[in-house]
């Protein structure tokens, strides 16, 4: 992973929301290895406009976040959090989120536009689609493909709805420590996007 730049032209912009989308969808679907937790604990990012003052705190805490982690102690914190026996402490579907339960009618939605979007299921994914990381993984694909009302439309479809009570979850929960940081700022940047979305007209 490059290390993500701020204060740059619109198209640098677009970068870094594309880079900043797969590593919270990589971070969502696996505990960080070694490198990444590296990567993390490295991060020299500059402010923008477009950041909130809120996401620009949030990037330190990630950093500090990182810097502090013990690598075994994140994979069983993520264990904890996401898969547990049973089930995690928190449950990243959407449609456990707007439903109760899971492969409901939030699930079948998004497998029509995901359809429609020309996206295949992967086989040896074993999650449904509406895990967290596969949106996140969708929305990155989209912001490269450079058309913003793919983007708002599937981001208000599928993300918007719920994504601050999974990230309230994510700061909450018992076994978070460095997630705890992860949830900050995936809420602080979906809520960026949530506002830009609301904007384009």
């Amino acid at each position: 992973m490059e290390q993500p730049m701020v204060n740059q032209p619109q198209q640098e912009e677009t970068s870094l929301r594309i880079e900043i989308y797969a590593m919270l969808a990589h971070l969502m679907r696996q505990a960080p290895d070694e490198n990444v937790l590296n990567w993390l604990a490295d991060l020299n990012v500059e402010i923008s406009e477009h950041q909130t003052t809120e996401m620009a705190a949030a990037w330190p805490l990630l950093k500090l976040a990182a810097q502090k982690a013990n690598l075994i102690a994140v994979e069983e914190e993520y264990q904890d959090l996401f898969i547990g026996i049973g089930r995690g402490e928190i449950v990243p579907f959407g449609s456990w989120y707007l439903t109760g339960s899971l492969m409901e009618m939030p699930l079948a939605h998004l497998r029509r536009d995901l359809v429609q979007l020309g996206f295949e299921r992967d086989e040896s994914v074993k999650e449904p689609e509406d895990h967290i990381a596969a949106l996140l993984e969708v929305m990155a694909m989209l912001v490269e493909g450079g058309d913003e009302h793919l983007q708002r439309t599937f981001f208000n479809r599928h993300i918007a709805t719920w994504f601050e009570r999974l990230c309230a979850d994510m700061k909450a929960a018992e076994s978070a420590v460095f997630y705890c940081a992860v949830g900050e700022l995936a809420l602080q940047f979906l809520t960026v996007e949530k506002t830009r979305f609301i904007e384009v007209n």
